[in-house]
């Protein structure tokens, strides 16, 4: 039976020129190289300049995915971004963003703030859109200027995070509805909110009015995500009819080394199937699995036709999960 799936066109990301090593922050605070990649597989991360908005990052992925796919912003039917720090209270980034594209007026243009779910939580959104038939393009961006809200004299926290976006441009396309087809062949979104003092940041505009620092208890965070992140991948697999043997790639959200390791385990997947970019970029929330994404399929590791598992977890607690053919 056909039907409509939504297939990803092009990729595309940004990283800030500033390179944090850890070395360079055993000079910040207390820590050094060893303990923080022992702990979290991370060496360095990418920091934003003072002036460098949110928007100015995401614009620049967008542009390198337009560029790839082949399009200009007028093809675009909508501009989704996925980010716990925007520009600006309101406007949404994403409308600042689509002004900057030049986008056609009247394109619809909204944020979510998922935290790290954030992008799997836009592209199942996008999808749905697709589905519907109320959209056939779309720009769906994974954006962070976490270094603004970092505590530097945290050790727990700020060896954690950096700064970057990642995007995606999706177009309606036809399927036969089985694992086989090319595109999102299943998603899967949820949400405790019994869990937000666990991770969250400490301002908010009603309550402090200021943007304030990121907090987590660990060692909740780190149970909690092994079983979710698990849990949405059982579920993705269970709806697309696919099997953990039949996955290419699994991408999951890039937390920490130990996190991915944990879900791999558990979802069967061998070690050299799992793609890790969180050596290099750091924790960067909802841009890391765009980010990764569009790493992958730049340098060649993720080729067409492949199958990719994408499992997310964040402050919430959100989680979800993709299965994408590309």
């Amino acid at each position: 039976m056909k039907c409509i799936r939504t297939k990803i066109i092009g990729c595309g990301h940004y990283l800030p020129e500033k390179v944090l090593t850890n070395d360079d922050l055993s000079k910040m605070v207390e820590t050094n190289d060893e303990w923080i990649s022992t702990r979290t597989g991370i060496r360095s991360r990418h920091i934003a300049k003072k002036e460098e908005l949110t928007s100015d990052m995401a614009l620049k992925a967008v542009n390198m995915a337009m560029k790839n796919a082949g399009i200009s912003a007028e093809d675009l039917d909508l501009v989704l971004v996925a980010t716990a720090t925007p520009d600006k209270t309101t406007p949404a980034t994403a409308c600042i963003l689509a002004g900057k594209l030049g986008v056609k007026v009247g394109t619809p243009a909204f944020d979510v703030n998922a935290a790290c779910s954030g992008f799997v939580y836009a592209l199942t959104m996008a999808d749905n859109m697709v589905k519907l038939g109320q959209i056939k393009t779309a720009a769906v961006v994974g954006v962070e200027n976490l270094s603004k809200i970092v505590d530097w004299q945290d050790r727990n926290t700020c060896v954690l995070f950096g700064d970057g976006a990642g995007a995606v441009i999706i177009r309606a396309s036809e399927g036969e509805g089985t694992a086989e087809d090319t595109g999102i062949l299943a998603t899967k979104i949820y949400a405790d909110g019994s869990q937000t003092e666990n991770l969250y940041a400490t301002g908010g505009v009603a309550e402090t009015q200021n943007s304030g620092f990121i907090k987590m208890n660990g060692k909740e965070v780190f149970k909690f995500a092994v079983g979710a992140m698990c849990e949405a991948s059982h579920e993705v697999l269970r709806i697309a009819g696919a099997k953990e043997e039949d996955i290419d790639w699994l991408l999951p959200h890039q937390a920490n080394s130990r996190i991915i390791a944990s879900v791999g385990q558990k979802l069967n997947v061998a070690d050299e199937k799992v793609i890790i970019t969180v050596d290099h970029h750091g924790n960067t929330s909802a841009a890391s699995i765009p980010l990764a994404i569009s790493e992958s399929v730049a340098n060649g590791k993720i080729k067409t036709g492949d199958l990719v598992l994408i499992p997310a977890m964040g402050a919430g607690f959100t989680w979800g999960g993709l299965l994408i053919r590309f």
